[in-house]
């Protein structure tokens, strides 16, 4: 199993700015070394559009050859096979093992790229260009990568952290505002982890934020975002199946059980993940206030955090008992036991197996959750 960074690492091989794009080529020049001489980039076509002959022009500044594969936009297209289809194009391009792979776009192309880059050759090295919120603050930092299965969302996948992290806030100027909305959701779930000082700052941004300093305040708020999770995988990098303590790395997937249930039983096609997380922050906060576990106030404040980042789409259509069902096939089954991320306050994550959560009361919960938000 390949090491993972360190917290102080990690922020070293992370470079965030606002206009850098065209400094990629000298980072991953200094992130691979002199030996890389190809850098093989996934990349989807809408961003591939918008940002790749930059990017392009930069590698080969730097001295790096270069080669594409454009994948599907959408989670429905982080499956093997888009992976093998990225593998088949790197063995065209003669990756080397001293080569790497680039992957630019949001949380689906870096997932896929990070996974190729895991199992080509046994292995080569890996460089996230997020270009979406949710991927510069989440899913580029910490070394998962994997593919969605019928079986379930990630469920294959390698820990493979990558060897640099750069991006540029400018990116997001391109962004729908559910793509904007998606990855606030996830600040969310960082800060409502974290404390309530991350909480109020990350809603006073998007309460303000067409402000002229939101542009400023966005990039501090990444930085503190990456800091954060950073922080979290330094003390349970691999993410150990014994640990339930509030500081092991399970409480990343806070919000994520009823955000994994709600995108497959919509086919990953309704929803996009952050815009799940959303709404599974508030049911795991209605669960915990429902066991007297987190108080009224906390969960009016999550509430409030989470509307003020962006319109969630309709639950209307979706059926609590299909839901329900699906959590069984979340990857957070550990022995047979589902292991659900609550909240006791702000800042103050606990982790609960299935048989600390009767199931009649997980359903009700849900139930009158999704009902609540029709």
């Amino acid at each position: 199993m390949k090491k993972v960074p360190s917290a102080d690492d990690l922020l070293s091989m992370i470079e965030i700015g606002s206009g850098n794009l065209a400094s990629i080529g000298e980072f991953a020049r200094r992130r691979l070394g002199n030996g890389a001489q190809r850098v093989f980039i996934v990349s989807n076509k809408k961003v591939f559009g918008l940002y790749g002959r930059q990017v392009e022009t930069s590698l080969k500044k730097a001295g790096f050859l270069t080669a594409t594969a454009l994948i599907g936009d959408g989670e429905r297209f982080k499956t093997l096979r888009s992976a093998e289809r990225v593998l088949a194009a790197m063995a065209a391009a003669r990756i080397e093992r001293t080569d790497a792979v680039l992957s630019l776009g949001g949380g689906v192309v870096g997932d896929l790229g990070g996974f190729a880059a895991s199992i080509y050759l046994r292995g080569i090295k890996h460089i996230q260009l997020p270009t979406t919120l949710l991927a510069m603050i989440d899913s580029s930092v910490g070394g998962k990568t994997g593919v969605n299965a019928s079986f379930g969302k990630n469920t294959i996948g390698a820990f493979h952290p990558a060897a640099g992290v750069f991006a540029d806030v400018d990116c997001l100027s391109t962004l729908p505002e559910r793509e904007m909305t998606a990855g606030a959701c996830e600040m969310v779930k960082h800060a409502a982890l974290a404390g309530k000082g991350l909480l109020k700052r990350t809603q006073a941004h998007f309460s303000c934020r067409s402000q002229p300093e939101a542009g400023e305040r966005l990039v501090s708020l990444v930085r503190e975002n990456i800091a954060f999770k950073a922080m979290v995988v330094d003390q349970d990098p691999f993410e150990d199946i014994k640990r339930t303590d509030g500081r092991s790395r399970k409480i990343l997937n806070f919000g994520h059980t009823l955000a994994h249930a709600l995108e497959k039983v919509t086919n990953y096609r309704y929803f996009r993940h952050g815009e799940a997380v959303g709404y599974g922050i508030l049911y795991a906060a209605e669960l915990a206030k429902k066991l007297a576990i987190c108080d009224k106030q906390s969960v009016e404040l999550l509430y409030d955090v989470v509307h003020s980042v962006g319109a969630l789409p309709s639950l209307a259509a979706i059926e609590p008992r299909q839901v329900f069902e699906a959590f069984q096939f979340d990857k957070k089954n550990i022995s047979g036991s589902l292991q659900m991320v609550l909240l006791r306050g702000i800042g103050r994550p606990i982790i609960l197996s299935g048989d600390k959560i009767p199931p009649k009361t997980a359903f009700s919960t849900l139930e009158a959750f999704l009902k609540l938000q029709k």
